[in-house]
């Protein structure tokens, strides 16, 4: 039986927790580019964050569907 550490919505929960670190990284650095008077990069990559936003909620639903479905 393998690892539950290392079952899929274990490892798809992982790679969720990741997209949210880097939705945060990004904003961070977007605030920063916006603040140095590069609005249109800045709305660049709000367009590219509004995405990610978009697809977390899709993401999170299907990980907790595969949880409640039980193990691999």
């Amino acid at each position: 039986m393998p690892s539950p550490e290392y079952s899929l919505p274990d490892t798809l929960e992982r790679i969720y927790e990741n997209q949210l670190a880097l939705e945060a990284a990004m904003m961070e650095l977007t605030l920063l580019v916006e603040s140095l008077g590069h609005d249109v990069a800045g709305d660049n990559v709000r367009g590219a964050l509004h995405t990610i936003g978009e697809n977390a909620g899709h993401i999170k639903q299907g990980v907790a569907r595969l949880k409640a479905q039980g193990p691999d």
